[in-house]
């Protein structure tokens, strides 16, 4: 499966193109040939449901410079592993320099041909065109996904071969460009997993777990592809705030060129020297790594065994073992959902109670009623509650223990009125909360060491508005904020969270390098984490159209249908764990949707529900 895919079968639209004359697959939505050198724009494929394997045509004799493109487009969105046929295409010069591996960019239908009239003559002995589109991301060497937005425009030009009298490609941009349909059919995501290096993780604990969200090749050895890829290091984004416990220039055996599971659903990865003498627990990490990886992938490995350069066994590690090593956000399951109830107290129900349960209070001060509440967060480890007071004045940090009294408040904002006052706050998973101050005076985002102590101003370089909402990753080094710009329009952006920890000295902390994780949308008004790189958010499409989906924060759109949606949503709760409903909080009071299920209403006066982080 991909990166935090929701349960149930897959889609896998798919297309064929036949070989001329065989006939041995099906056409499917594949772009003819014209006979003639008329030109025609290259569509798009429609997307199906079909496991069909799509083969690239190659260029037939004296075909016309105009089909010479658009056949070389259509190779691109072939299931050929290393673009052979489309290189069939190109002079011998022009395929010796074209490197498709460096990015595939994405456009919103398949690209536009248009003819350049200077050369396009009958007579002439070259053609040029331009490729043409709107962009909506690319892929990079990486893998690793970027929106985009603007017009594409590269040229492509034409020769005509001296010694055969055929028209080839000579000029031509680097990468792969195709339409968004078959981008969806070529390409899945899934979650490669490094180590938070930037947490300080108590000695003997699990190492902290971190998805790395990439683009493969669908039906091009996808296992081997993101095997290489675990291997080559992490994302450029997320290496600062990570690290692999693969030794530097790890990479597999020569000579091995495709990876199988046995019939026991173990993997092995023969490695290369570089990991040679690692140690047994560094081996285990490493192996975790890779079983975390592939379970994104795939559900069919439970076990990952690594192999020396010469052959023996370095280690094996089945999925049982691999939760001692790392924890993953994914697998910790809440034991209860927590709300705001009539009495303006904390209460909680069972995560997985159903419509009609009753709600009580939390124990300790927050569950009294003393301290009115308008919003709460509950820590990982779901044995402390920081909350909100009525007027957004005041934030509380209490024990989720019977008899604790209620302390002072930790933090205090001046802003004149209750929407220029706190957010929400949210606990990360090594105890620390954060929150922001909306105060049109002094806006600002806080971390408190273990919910205590003197705030911590966290430096948000390049943040343009003022931030809305705050919810930290189970990983501790991702964060998602909804900031509203001047035309109180909200947009959804993801930072990587940066510690400098010097002796003696407060930690200096950073939010950096913020990407929208929602582009599509105009208007968030609620978002919750929802898996190890997904988020669920609600919110207006273009045209003002209230809806609620599923987005991935590298900004693209996971793979199968969102939640349906409901009106007047203000907030949102998602658990990690994905077996758990999602519940929300809109003017029918608090309702969750159960996995397979339509929404059903928890309680009629209830409000901002949260899960533990």
């Amino acid at each position: 499966m991909g990166a935090d895919r929701e349960g149930g079968a897959r889609r896998r639209p798919m297309r064929a193109v036949a070989y001329a004359a065989c006939g041995a697959v099906l056409l499917a939505g594949c772009a003819s040939m014209p006979d003639s050198g008329d030109l025609r724009n290259v569509e798009s494929t429609p997307r199906q449901d079909t496991e069909v394997r799509v083969f690239a045509m190659p260029p037939r004799e004296d075909a016309p410079p105009s089909e010479i493109v658009q056949g070389f487009l259509e190779a691109l969105t072939s299931d050929d592993p290393t673009y052979a046929t489309a290189r069939q295409y190109l002079t011998p010069a022009a395929s010796q320099q074209w490197k498709p591996d460096l990015s595939t960019t994405v456009l919103a239908n398949g690209p536009d041909i248009q003819i350049d009239h200077v050369t396009g003559r009958d007579d002439s002995e070259d053609y040029a065109f331009t490729l043409t589109g709107s962009k909506v991301a690319q892929v990079d060497a990486q893998e690793s996904y970027t929106p985009l937005v603007g017009r594409y425009s590269q040229p492509v030009h034409l020769t005509r071969q001296k010694k055969t009298g055929q028209w080839r490609i000579d000029v031509l941009p680097q990468g792969v460009v195709m339409g968004q349909s078959d981008f969806q059919r070529n390409y899945m995501s899934v979650n490669k997993y490094y180590f938070a290096s930037n947490a300080s993780a108590q000695p003997g604990a699990p190492a902290t777990a971190v998805a790395d969200p990439v683009y493969v090749r669908e039906r091009v050895d996808a296992m081997t592809q993101v095997v290489r890829s675990v291997l080559d290091g992490p994302t450029h984004w997320l290496s600062p705030v990570v690290r692999s416990s693969f030794p530097t220039g790890t990479a597999l055996r020569r000579g091995v060129a495709s990876l199988t599971p046995d019939d026991q659903n173990k993997l092995t990865v023969p490695l290369n020297e570089k990991a040679s003498r690692v140690g047994r627990q560094q081996c285990l990490e490493m192996a975790t790594q890779l079983l975390f990886t592939l379970q994104s992938l795939t559900p069919t490995v439970d076990a990952v065994a690594l192999q020396r350069a010469d052959g023996s066994t370095l280690c094996t590690l089945g999925e049982n073992r691999a939760e001692t090593i790392a924890a993953r956000g994914s697998v910790k399951r809440p034991e209860y959902l927590y709300f705001i109830d009539d009495k303006d107290r904390l209460v909680r129900i069972s995560s997985t109670g159903g419509s009609g349960t009753t709600a009580v209070p939390v124990p300790g001060a927050l569950g009294e009623g003393t301290q009115k509440l308008r919003s709460a967060a509950v820590s990982w480890d779901e044995r402390t509650a920081a909350g909100v007071g009525l007027d957004g004045k005041s934030l509380f940090v209490a024990s989720l223990a019977p008899g604790g009294s209620l302390r002072d408040p930790v933090l205090h904002s001046q802003g004149k009125t209750e929407n220029d006052r706190l957010t929400a706050p949210s606990w990360d998973a090594q105890g620390d909360l954060w929150v922001a101050d909306r105060d049109p005076a002094r806006p600002r985002l806080m971390a408190l060491e273990q919910g205590a102590g003197q705030p911590l101003d966290v430096r948000i370089p390049g943040l343009n508005g003022r931030i809305q909402a705050v919810r930290v990753a189970a990983d501790g080094v991702r964060i998602a904020l909804v900031v509203e710009n001047q035309d109180r329009k909200r947009s959804l952006l993801i930072g990587r969270i940066e510690r400098d920890e010097r002796d003696g000295q407060q930690p200096v902390v950073s939010v950096l390098e913020l990407r929208s994780a929602a582009p599509a949308l105009e208007d968030v008004t609620a978002m919750s984490w929802a898996g190890d790189s997904r988020l669920v958010v609600a919110g207006q499409e273009q045209g003002g159209v209230q809806t609620m989906r599923y987005a991935q924060v590298d900004g693209s759109t996971p793979e199968g249908p969102g939640p349906a949606a409901i009106p007047g949503v203000r907030s949102i709760a998602a658990s990690q764990d994905d077996r758990l409903p999602l519940v929300a909080y809109s003017e029918d009071g608090i309702v969750r949707l159960p996995s397979g299920a339509q929404w059903q209403k928890v309680v009629k006066d209830g409000s901002a529900p949260v899960y533990p982080g």
